[in-house]
């Protein structure tokens, strides 16, 4: 069982793609205990249910079982790219409320989680495009046998081409700047990180697709990326990853009027 926390977010699960690891976030969810659960966007990959496997299927029923409020558990959903469509469908379902982005205090601190979507604007701007790179990297995830090792270096190099994880850093850390958070989490880039600008703080979560996953603990002992690892994989590994980097200065807040889903 790993120790307590007050927060516990995870972003990008993309339950329904062949690389997603829904069965080690599920693992995670009831191997922790928390007073809060934020998913932080990207939980499904696309709308088609008919790839939702058993493992996703259980870890949705499991999310369903925390919002109960005997439970006492804050689970927050905040949309992410992946969810639109889905957002109003899930809340039902699954039973939580859905946010665009969510703001909560902390031992005198404020935070703010958004999935970090808004600050891409290749993604906001090339909408239908995106679109098609998606299909095609869910065909090449079918193609990609075995460990779908090609599936998931593609996704890394799509991430490094496009400089995502700078340019997210940068909007949500003089986003959140704008709205006096001294914290600020993101997903979408699939990769973990951790920054600081003008006393604001950045973290991204990473996701559940690649070999190394990856989630941010809030408690007494501050804010921290953890990496998760099975069973086999604690006889191996003993210290998390080191998710630093310095993040050039960010420009002024720019998010279209689109960037958000629902006003």
């Amino acid at each position: 069982m790993e120790r307590a926390c007050d927060t516990l977010i995870l972003s990008d699960v993309h339950l329904g793609s062949e690389i997603s690891r829904g069965r080690d976030a599920l693992d995670l969810l009831k191997s922790t205990t928390f007073r809060r659960l934020i998913l932080l966007g990207d939980i499904f990959n696309d709308l088609n249910f008919r790839r939702l496997k058993k493992e996703h299927w259980q870890f949705l029923s499991y999310i369903r079982k925390l919002s109960n409020p005997k439970r006492n558990v804050e689970v927050v959903w905040v949309e992410g790219n992946h969810d639109l469509g889905l957002s109003d469908l899930m809340s039902h379902l699954v039973g939580i409320p859905v946010y665009q982005q969510y703001l909560w205090e902390y031992r005198g601190e404020t935070y703010l989680a958004v999935h970090g979507h808004q600050f891409d604007r290749f993604a906001i701007n090339n909408f239908l495009l995106s679109r098609l790179g998606e299909a095609l990297f869910l065909w090449i995830q079918k193609m990609d046998a075995g460990k779908r090792s090609f599936s998931r270096y593609l996704d890394r190099l799509n991430t490094r081409w496009l400089r995502l994880s700078d340019k997210v850093a940068r909007g949500a850390l003089t986003y959140a700047a704008h709205h006096n958070a001294k914290y600020v989490f993101c997903g979408h880039t699939h990769v973990p990180l951790e920054a600081e600008q003008d006393g604001v703080r950045y973290f991204n979560s990473g996701s559940w697709i690649d070999k190394r996953c990856t989630y941010i603990r809030i408690g007494q002992d501050g804010v921290r990326i953890e990496t998760y690892l099975n069973a086999l994989e604690s006889f191996f590994i003993s210290e998390s990853e080191d998710h630093s980097s310095a993040i050039p200065h960010a420009e002024e807040p720019h998010i279209s009027a689109h960037a958000f889903y629902r006003p």
